[in-house]
């Protein structure tokens, strides 16, 4: 038998068959509870990715008009397509759109990038929009 630590997708695909010949009592069923945990995490972890890389841009957007390019425009279309691919994928990330941590830490994420990428300091400390009212409809952009 192949070990979780030694070959992940050799362990997995061992698994796999255990499940498919129906030999439940030969699975290790923590490692497999933990596989399945961090999918969840990982899908989680697209769309914090993706959430913040949009905001950053509003943010370059809205403190940088003179600088505003379609590039920018096409990053936050292609974000927001991202993300809502991601949620109709996985419904089930939608209740995380509306919690409060997640959205303090994904401007966080974002106000950290712009900072980097603009060289400017004085972005607020929350979040200047609506996550799901103005931030994910197609079209808008902050006013310059």
């Amino acid at each position: 038998m192949h070990t979780y630590e030694a070959d992940v997708v050799a362990w997995a695909k061992e698994q796999a068959g255990l499940i498919r010949a129906g030999r439940f009592d030969l699975l290790d069923i923590e490692h497999i509870a933990e596989e399945i945990e961090d999918v969840g995490k990982s899908e989680q972890r697209e769309l914090a990715n993706r959430m913040a890389l949009l905001l950053a841009h509003l943010l370059k957007w809205e403190y940088q008009p003179g600088r505003q390019t379609a590039s920018w425009a096409r990053t936050i279309t292609e974000q927001r397509k991202g993300i809502k691919k991601r949620l109709a994928k996985s419904p089930g990330l939608q209740p995380v759109l509306a919690d409060a941590d997640w959205q303090a830490e994904i401007w966080a994420d974002a106000v950290a990038q712009a900072a980097s990428e603009t060289g400017l300091a004085d972005f607020p400390e929350t979040c200047l929009w609506s996550m799901l009212d103005e931030v994910l409809q197609d079209g808008w952009l902050p006013a310059s």
